[in-house]
Formats: C-alpha cells, structure tokens, sequence
C-alpha cells in the first residue's frame, strides 16, 4: 500500500514538471501560453532574437533637467527603501561605490518613496566585468515602472535568452526591435517615457504604454504592457492608484546603477 501511494505521489509530481523538451532560460521554452495579441508564446524559443547594433560613442551621463526629481545621484539611497516579503520595508543595504549603488543579493528590491504615473524616466546600469552565469542568470534585473511593468536588465551583449526576455524587452511580451547592448563592465543607458494605465473600477479603459530608447537606439516604440509583468504567464491587470512607486529587482545578482532621475508628466491644458 506504501508502495502504490508513493507510486501515485512521484507520478503526479512528475506530471506538474514540464518535460526537458519545454525549454530553459537561455533556449526559450514551448510550454507556456500564446501571448495575447501575438502569435508568440511567452518566452517562446522559436521567436527571433534582435538583431546585434553597435550604438554610438558612449557619452557621459546625462545631467537632469531642472524639473526632474533626482533619486540617485552617486551618493547615497534616502530617496529609497528596500521591500521585502509581504510589503515590509526598511533602510536599504544595496552597496555604494563610487558613483553607484550595487545590488546586495538576496536583501530585496528598492523602492522609491515617491509614486509616480506618467513619466520621463532616466537610468544607466552596468553588468560588472566578473559576472557570470548564462540566460536569465548574468546581470539580471528590471526596472519596474509602477512596481509592476517591467523593462529588463540583462546582460545581453554575448549572453543569449530567449527574446522577451533580453535588455530592454517589454519583459515577456515584446523583445526590444534591436539589441545594442554594451559589453560587461561599460554603462548601458535607458531613457524611459511612460504612460500609465486607466482604469473605471475594476476595468483598464486605457492600457499602459511605455518606448524606450537604450543607448541612443529607439528600441520600444509606444508598446503596450498587458498588464502585470508575469514571468512564464500573460500578465493581468489589477487596479491601482494613479501613481505608484518604481522599483529596482534584486535577483541575486550583481548589477550596477547610477544617474537615475524622473519627470513626472502632465498634459498642458
């Protein structure tokens, strides 16, 4: 009896993992469901990969414009809390070096104090030079609009993923139209334009949309978010206010950021 319950428990365990053929984090993988919209399916290892452009001279960092709220400038994190399970927050542990912060893996997500809806958002990130790991596993992070619409950092210059899934996706939805990603241990620079979702009730009446120029390179152009950024699923929308905070993910894994600063968005009258 023993025998046949453990029998019966090993094969339903064996029937809820995907089989070896479903994929990986650098292949892609066929076992997920077809993104709304597209004939792709999420991170499907069939879809194309961007082709590789070699952007323009880096320049300096960009300064901030006078309206633009400043929320890390080199030298310290009061503009942040660190999130962890459940919602709690507290002061953050990512390192400071010189001129940037540094994920402290495994401490949590930073989240802005401030919320924020419509706006222009600047950020520049670097994979270190020591990084290692493959797919999803080198360099990995997101900025998070809203805490919840998701632009991925990747390393992405030699590393290979699945579409949707490399620097400067729409992460899981749509792949950048390109890929001019720097090599490790050089700034990557993303300049954001956000607009946030509607809603009536329980009903998005306006979804959001978000482009996104990487290096210099237009690579998002006005794309729309399906809701929630969801890895291996579609995303849902879920009402929320007008403006939430931005979030920096922590996925145990060493990436730099620096010279991040917003402008929050209004239509003139």
């Amino acid at each position: 009896m023993r025998y046949l319950i453990l029998l019966a428990t090993l094969t339903t365990l064996s029937a809820q993992q995907p089989p070896a053929s479903a994929g990986d984090d650098t292949r892609g993988y066929n076992d997920t469901p077809q993104i709304i919209g597209q004939k792709w399916k999420v991170h499907d290892m069939s879809r194309p990969r961007p082709a590789k452009v070699t952007p323009g001279a880096p320049v300096s960092s960009v300064a901030p414009p006078s309206d633009a709220i400043v929320l890390f400038d080199g030298k310290d994190l009061s503009q942040w809390v660190t999130q962890g399970h459940g919602g709690t927050t507290k002061a953050p542990t990512w390192k400071l070096g010189d001129g940037y912060m540094e994920i402290a893996p495994r401490t949590g997500k930073l989240v802005t104090k401030q919320s924020f809806g419509d706006c222009q958002l600047h950020v520049e990130w670097m994979i270190p030079e020591s990084a290692t790991g493959k797919g999803q596993g080198r360099g990995n992070s997101g900025i998070e609009l809203m805490t919840r619409y998701e632009i991925q950092v990747l390393e992405s210059n030699e590393n290979l993923t699945y579409a949707d899934g490399g620097a400067g996706a729409i992460y899981g939805v749509w792949p950048p139209l390109v890929n001019p990603a720097r090599p490790q241990g050089q700034w990557n620079v993303y300049d954001i334009f956000f607009e946030a979702p509607h809603f009536e009730g329980s009903k998005v009446v306006k979804p959001a949309h978000i482009t996104v120029v990487f290096n210099g390179v237009l690579v998002q152009n006005y794309k729309e978010f399906l809701g929630t950024t969801t890895w291996r699923q579609n995303g849902v929308y879920e009402p929320h206010p007008p403006e939430q905070p931005l979030s920096l993910q922590d996925h145990d894994q060493p990436v730099r950021y620096r010279n991040i600063w917003i402008r929050r968005v209004k239509e003139s009258n």
